[in-house]
């Protein structure tokens, strides 16, 4: 008996263990370069297991789930445009850290792809001896430079990961917060529980794996000629942003699409990273 209850006990903590834990960050963007008061917020998930970490917005869970929810009806409603309008996100990237290889995978889209490459540029931390609380935490402060921004964050070795949003980890801690020096980009905990699992991501269009150079190269041509990538009017840009009456001249309809995704690409001229 007593053997049994050891293994119970075992099987208990394994199982513990095993448990993801999710912590949601509020992300604070100026994404915009001509326009830097107009400040965008949403919520980010950075989901934590044993064996790695995922960080991608809110929002697309709940794209996901209602696009999902649309194809299995066989098409038989539409898209609410309102309800998609109502979840677009500036968090079209999501970033997986792999625990035991330590490699940093950042996949985004461009057009009707998605594009991912191994991120390939170590973050270096100066660790100050200043602390802070910051909620229920008591934090330490450090600081990098990074793609072009430097950084600083707040992390907590309340929590037992060395973890953070976006590419960002590496320090004794979780961070809890960090934030750039312009005051461009800010992410910051606003709390965390346990989930069963990691939630299945959809991935719309092909998925082309690149070096990060690479992508960069392509997400300038996509800034200089959006429609370049979206030939034929695949992908996302057609979700939620219906044709009307179910007919409509196609120069017409190419001519909105066209000024669309010019417009979403100049509200994005402000990047995370700058280089």
């Amino acid at each position: 008996m007593k053997k049994l209850g050891i293994i119970a006990l075992s099987l208990f903590v394994q199982t513990l263990f095993a448990q993801t834990n999710r912590f949601v960050y509020q992300v604070t963007m100026k994404p915009d370069a001509s326009n830097k008061n107009d400040t965008k917020t949403e919520n980010a998930y950075l989901d934590i297991s044993q064996e790695k970490s995922v960080f991608y917005s809110e929002n697309r869970i709940k794209r996901d789930s209602v696009i999902q929810a649309t194809i299995q009806s066989g098409g038989a409603r539409s898209f609410n445009r309102d309800q998609m309008e109502n979840l677009r996100s500036n968090i079209n990237y999501s970033v997986e850290k792999d625990k035991k290889s330590q490699k940093t995978i950042f996949k985004d889209r461009i057009g009707r792809d998605v594009y991912t490459y191994e991120e390939d540029r170590p973050i270096s931390w100066k660790i100050f001896p200043e602390t802070t609380k910051i909620g229920e935490y008591k934090v330490q402060k450090a600081e990098t430079d990074f793609g072009g921004r430097k950084w600083t964050a707040w992390f907590t070795t309340d929590l037992p990961y060395q973890d953070g949003p976006y590419k960002f980890g590496g320090l004794p801690g979780l961070i809890v917060k960090v934030e750039d020096d312009k005051g461009e980009y800010s992410f910051d905990l606003m709390k965390n529980y346990k989930i069963a699992d990691f939630p299945a991501l959809n991935q719309f269009g092909n998925i082309i794996k690149v070096k990060r150079t690479d992508y960069v190269k392509q997400q300038k041509k996509f800034m200089e000629d959006p429609m370049a990538f979206m030939s034929q009017g695949g992908g996302t840009m057609r979700i939620g942003g219906g044709n009307r009456g179910g007919g409509g001249n196609p120069a017409e309809m190419r001519k909105r699409m066209e000024d669309r995704v010019k417009e979403e690409a100049k509200k994005n001229s402000n990047p995370i990273e700058l280089q």
